[in-house]
Formats: C-alpha cells, structure tokens, sequence
C-alpha cells in the first residue's frame, strides 16, 4: 500500500450559504450546487477541495457534531480505487471502521469511515469516485 491522495475537507457549518461567503475568497472556487444527502441528514456544496457540510435537521449527526464542538474540520477523505480493498487493507492495519460496507455519498460517489480513536482523532473518509 502506498497511501492514498487527498480528496477533500469536510468542514461542518450551520449554514453552507453563509459559510460560502467566506470560504469562496479564500479557495478562489464559487460554491457548486447544493445537494441533499436525505440518508445521512445533510446538505453538502463543494469548493475545490472544500466540502460543505450543514445538517438538514436537529437529529443530524452533524448537528450532534455542531452542537458538541461548534463548528469546523470534520473529516479528511482520501481518494481510493476500489473502496472495499483499501478498508480490508486500513482494517489490518489497525484501523476501526466505522462502515464495513461503503454507503453511497456526495457526488454519486462511495464512501466509508474510519473511527478517529484509531486515526489520531481525525475522522477519515474514503471516497471511491462514480463511475
């Protein structure tokens, strides 16, 4: 296993409009298109490699996180081939798995977590693009 790239920063915000006036100066990208994760009970809109995160409602997990820590960094996700093999691979390795089977994610992709109590208190996504 050689590593895998980064694919993005999930970042949890209360508000994805009003994140996005801050964050567009910064990453120079306008906001895309939001999109509705109805399964995981977020909203998500992407700049570059900046993924908004915004709960849906109060029972949220990102709410749950917003409400614990405020909001901020929530997860860094890393791009792999086949999504299956890279959580075999982590899993002996060490690594917790939040997901055993990859879920659907933003942008038609799949997605799987890794417990940050195994990843030096990040939470890491992987991330199999659609294709």
């Amino acid at each position: 296993m050689n590593g895998y790239p980064l694919d993005h920063v999930g970042i949890a915000v209360r508000s994805i409009q009003e994140s996005a006036a801050t964050f567009e100066p910064v990453t120079g990208c306008t906001c895309s298109t939001l999109e509705e994760l109805l399964s995981q009970g977020v909203n998500v809109a992407f700049m570059g490699s900046i993924e908004l995160i915004e709960p849906r409602s109060g029972s949220s997990g990102i709410a749950r996180f917003i409400k614990r820590r405020g909001p901020g960094l929530h997860h860094v996700a890393f791009r792999v081939p086949d999504i299956r093999t890279a959580l075999q691979e982590l899993k002996t390795l060490g690594f917790q798995v939040i997901d055993d089977e990859p879920r659907p994610g933003a942008r038609g992709h799949q997605v799987a977590f890794l417990h940050p109590q195994t990843a030096g208190g990040v939470l890491i996504e992987l991330v199999q693009k659609a294709t």
